[in-house]
């Protein structure tokens, strides 16, 4: 019942990815993943400070420019200022809600705070939003199985931080499964299988199944086999024989019913470079599933890091994630301080 089930002929639409991942399986799996020294284990997740004022750089370059600067031989901060500030920022990809929220805060100050002293204004309403939203630290409990949902749509990023994820557990000792439910596309699911044996975790996949049967019977192999965490992938787009978030909802009752009191995390994956759509898409996320944290991936390739401001505010999600690079271990800790810190530094 919970071995990995023979792949059924894949959908035309899938074909080229299928082959794609195919030829490339042996090489991926081939490259020479460093597993960290005991001593150093415990900062692997972590970035240094210098390391994160690169990943956010070009956003860091934007504020500079285009925020910063405008309080550059002013003798006071007025409207006229205020309303050009709130227009980049907008652009710099925080929303119109978290951007409305911190112009008409500093309106009310305005007087007492110089043009001067905009950076750190900004820094402080920044480390407020951030810290607001709760704890940047992964919920995990030992000596249990622990649950990790991963949701969001479809070029996310979501199997390479599932990957990443299962890696990272796996480093530190934990037995780890990954349970493939997105069976709607077969190249999905082969490529969350290369990510998984790199990993050095285990999988659970039956292709064109119905999602949750797969989380059904994974929860059941979890469960008898003792793992540590159980990491389930889902679907991330609409497809015309299902409805996406009526089938994320099955999915987590099934979560509740077989394996109550072991959701670690609920990670809506979003793509820094997507800006406000990301936004617009952990809020159909969050209707149907109970959304806990936030992975942000693509983190390095984007001017739009204003966008973690957003998801605090708008969204009252901590992100708890960061995609820094291609490498296995690029899967970071958010600390909110430091982030502050390098992006307006």
């Amino acid at each position: 019942m919970f071995n990995i089930f023979k792949k059924k002929p894949v959908i035309e639409e899938d074909k080229a990815q299928t082959e794609n991942s195919s030829t490339e399986k042996k090489d991926f799996l081939e490259e020479k993943t460093e597993q960290p020294r005991e001593e150093s284990r415990k900062n692997f997740w972590g970035i240094s400070f210098s390391g994160l004022k690169q990943v956010v750089s070009k956003t860091n370059e934007f504020l500079s420019e285009n925020v910063l600067s405008l309080g550059t031989g002013k003798e006071q901060i007025d409207d006229d200022l205020l309303d050009e500030m709130e227009e980049r920022l907008i652009r710099a990809d925080l929303g119109v809600n978290t951007t409305t929220y911190i112009i008409e805060k500093l309106r009310i100050v305005k007087n007492k705070v110089k043009p001067s002293e905009i950076r750190d204004y900004l820094k402080n309403e920044f480390r407020e939003i951030l810290q607001a939203a709760g704890s940047n630290e992964l919920n995990i409990k030992e000596g249990q199985l622990n649950t990790f949902l991963i949701t969001g749509v479809n070029g996310a990023g979501k199997t390479t931080l599932i990957g990443k994820l299962a890696y990272r557990f796996n480093v530190e000792g934990k037995k780890v499964l990954v349970a493939a439910g997105d069976t709607f596309r077969a190249a999905a699911e082969d490529q969350l299988e290369i990510w998984t044996k790199r990993a050095g975790a285990d999988i659970v996949r039956q292709d064109k199944a119905d999602p949750a049967s797969v989380v059904y019977d994974a929860i059941q192999k979890a469960k008898a086999e003792n793992y540590d965490i159980l990491l389930i992938d889902t679907a991330g787009r609409l497809h015309n024989k299902f409805n996406l978030m009526e089938e994320l909802r099955k999915i987590k009752k099934i979560i509740d019913r077989e394996a109550p009191d072991t959701t670690a995390e609920s990670i809506l994956v979003i793509d820094a470079t997507t800006g406000q759509n990301g936004l617009k898409q952990a809020e159909v996320f969050k209707e149907a599933v109970n959304l806990t944290a936030v992975g942000l991936t693509k983190l390095d390739g984007s001017s739009k890091g204003g966008i973690v401001a957003g998801i605090a505010k708008e969204l009252g999600l901590p992100i708890k994630l960061i995609g820094v690079g291609e490498k296995i271990e690029d899967l970071k800790n958010f600390n909110s301080d430091d982030f502050v810190a390098a992006l307006f530094g």
